[in-house]
């Protein structure tokens, strides 16, 4: 691994005001106006701001990882990534940059979401803040494919409206922002996806099981799949004359 180069994608993600702002920022603001009114509601039989905190979460971090791609669609219209593969930077190297640097600013936006949601209440028993940290990062995972899959897709003009349209949809049939199908064929698909689990995480913090053998079928399904047509992507931009 190139540390230098992870040095380098830290410092530039985090001087990405815009980035920063829809990462981190944009969840928070929700959870303080939706969650700070609404103390006292039960959200199928979780406290609602338990259950927004872990929503936002959800929202936030993959917003984190997908957002990645927007940097590699840029260096892909510079030319900078034909002028690194002349260098002695490994492809590997480049990627896992990219990745661990969107992992710095989810974690980020987690941090601060845990710290927001003990300002309204929310109880954070440790044990169960450590394993809901460490479901919803692998539950990442196939963001992260998603991110460099659009990278190789999209343009820098383009890949900022697809990402925030797909994050969006992709949140609110996971129910981010509150459970969906009340248990008919919209709350299969629900299932279905991976943000669903990463939402299902916060329940953890209730001492409840958060993943059924389900939840961790869906995340590697969808993790391979993107992988598969990241790298796929990735190949074929290498190709181009």
């Amino acid at each position: 691994m190139n540390l230098t180069y992870v040095r380098y994608e830290i410092l530039r993600m985090y001087r990405n005001r815009r980035y920063f702002v829809i990462s981190l920022a944009v969840p928070l603001l929700f959870f303080y106006l939706v969650a700070g009114n609404n103390r006292d509601v039960d959200l199928g039989g979780i406290p609602f701001p338990t259950y927004y905190l872990a929503g936002m979460m959800a929202f936030g971090t993959m917003g984190s990882m997908v957002s990645a791609g927007g940097r590699i669609a840029t260096e892909r219209v510079a030319g900078w990534n034909r002028l690194l593969r002349l260098t002695p930077l490994r492809t590997a190297d480049y990627f896992q940059a990219k990745v661990l640097s969107a992992y710095v600013m989810a974690f980020t936006t987690i941090v601060a979401l845990f710290l927001a949601g003990l300002t309204l209440g929310v109880s954070l028993p440790f044990p169960a803040v450590f394993g809901m940290v460490g479901l919803v990062l692998v539950a990442l995972i196939p963001f992260a494919a998603l991110g460099i899959l659009l990278g190789h897709l999209l343009t820098p003009e383009t890949m900022g409206p697809v990402a925030g349209f797909g994050v969006a949809v992709l949140a609110f049939l996971g129910g981010a922002w509150g459970p969906i199908g009340g248990g008919g064929l919209l709350h299969h698909v629900s299932q279905a996806v991976p943000t669903y689990w990463l939402v299902q995480a916060g329940r953890l913090l209730l001492g409840q099981h958060a993943w059924s053998a389900t939840g961790w079928f869906v995340v590697a399904a969808w993790s391979v799949v993107l992988s598969v047509l990241a790298g796929r992507a990735y190949l074929r931009d290498t190709r181009r004359v």
